[in-house]
């Protein structure tokens, strides 16, 4: 049965949703990093978990429940998503299913279990990032609605909401309810950039044709999804939405704990800075902090002159963003061991920086300082692909490759953006 909902300012009138949202809650304490959140008293923001557990549970009630989780999956208190429903007396918990870097995070990148049994639970566990990535009738026939949990972070590329969508399809075509508790997007509700993904480039790292930085919680993404027919065939679909949230803040003005949601993100400011250099970081041709203590912060070889790239990179005056040279010796991945140097970027103004474009910026300054090292002359060709996936598109790299000039790419690349701000708009749960 659908439950609808009605929301002051919506562009519709109809939403597949369970609770009522409570827009309570003013602007936190300014954040780090220059995130500029207003000044005023900190928030209190309930994220779904918490919100479900508020109402007993009672969207659970007489289901049998599967929980798509990881170790973002927790309440303030950072006790798991797991133990909650497990522990609930009116819950009936009966499978887990675990994405990349599984249930309770012991898998590493690329790391593959395809059954276990929990230890804490004794429930079985299901692997839905190996050799099987949308669950399978067999794994489903003990459930009657599946329970989503997890912290993303607001990247195309993340492949939680990939596990997102391919749940929804499996869930459809199986008569399987889905139960999204909502989270925070840790870049906010307002940063839309890149290109739609497009045919040919849809893979696990763009699984859906939205942005490279999409602007909604997963919970907005799940209705978006549904209601656009991006799935094939919609699901039945229920998003408990979180309290106290706005589309203004970031990560940090949440107050909320930081659970890393993959190894190299391991506070929330790091997720600012994955779409600065995530792209490029694709290619393994310089490092980007990854390996370092610095992931995505940094852009850094052995042949860059720290103060000289420093300089060329600040005097292009990118709105929201400074620069300044290091010198670092990483401890694995690209370089590890050797002494290299480039630059340190920080953010000095969230709202006016444009995030996904300076890795661009920097490919280019590469080429105008170091004719000879370009990158995309110079880095593997085999990288290549994993570069146009998380692009969306191969049109970004071999117009790039021509000149080595953002100016080439820049319209392409944000053409799709406003059009899809106003499309989402209607299914925002925040104001």
């Amino acid at each position: 049965m659908k439950n609808y909902f009605t929301r002051p300012g919506s562009r519709i009138g109809a939403i597949i949703v369970s609770v009522a949202i409570v827009l309570a809650g003013t602007s936190c304490g300014g954040t780090d990093n220059g995130t500029n959140a207003s000044e005023g008293a900190a928030v209190s923001v309930k994220t779904g978990i918490e919100v479900l557990r508020d109402r007993n549970f009672k969207e659970l009630e007489g289901k049998r429940i599967g929980l798509v989780t990881n170790p973002t999956g927790v309440d303030r208190n950072l006790v798991s998503t797991v133990d909650i429903l497990n522990d609930a007396p009116n819950v009936n918990l009966t499978a887990l299913y675990g994405p990349e870097h599984g249930v309770r995070g012991n898998l590493y990148a690329g790391d593959m279990a395809e059954y276990f049994t929990d230890p804490n639970t004794g429930l079985p566990v299901y692997s839905i990032y190996g050799k099987t990535r949308k669950p399978t009738p067999e794994m489903l026939q003990d459930v009657d609605a599946v329970v989503y949990d997890i912290q993303d972070n607001g990247c195309r590329s993340y492949t939680f909401i990939s596990s997102l969508g391919l749940l929804m399809e499996a869930a459809a075509e199986n008569d399987k309810e889905v139960i999204v508790l909502d989270r925070p997007n840790p870049l906010g509700g307002e940063k839309v950039e890149g290109n739609l993904a497009e045919d040919g480039c849809i893979s696990f790292v763009s699984q859906f044709k939205i942005p490279y930085l999409y602007g909604l919680t997963v919970g907005e993404l799940a209705l978006l999804l549904n209601e656009e027919n991006m799935l094939g065939k919609k699901c039945k679909l229920t998003v408990i939405p979180m309290e106290g949230w706005k589309r203004s803040m970031v990560y940090t003005d949440t107050k909320l704990p930081w659970v890393l949601p993959s190894p190299h993100q391991p506070q929330a400011e790091t997720a600012y800075y994955y779409p600065i250099s995530g792209i490029l970081g694709e290619l393994g041709y310089m490092s980007i902090g990854v390996g370092y203590t610095l992931p995505f912060q940094i852009f850094c070889a052995d042949w860059i002159k720290a103060e000289e790239f420093s300089r060329a990179m600040n005097d292009l005056n990118l709105p929201g963003i400074r620069f300044r040279p290091i010198h670092i010796k990483p401890f694995y991945s690209v370089y590890a061991g050797e002494n290299i140097q480039g630059v340190q970027v920080y953010i000095t103004d969230y709202q006016a920086a444009r995030l996904t474009e300076v890795q661009f910026y920097i490919m280019q300054e590469i080429a105008r300082l170091y004719p000879d090292r370009a990158v995309l002359d110079h880095a593997n060709p085999d990288r290549f692909r994993m570069f146009d996936l998380v692009c969306g598109s191969e049109y970004i790299r071999t117009t790039f490759a021509k000149t080595n000039r953002f100016a080439d790419i820049a319209d392409y690349w944000n053409k799709d953006a406003e059009s899809f701000r106003k499309l989402s708009e209607k299914y925002f749960l925040y104001k």
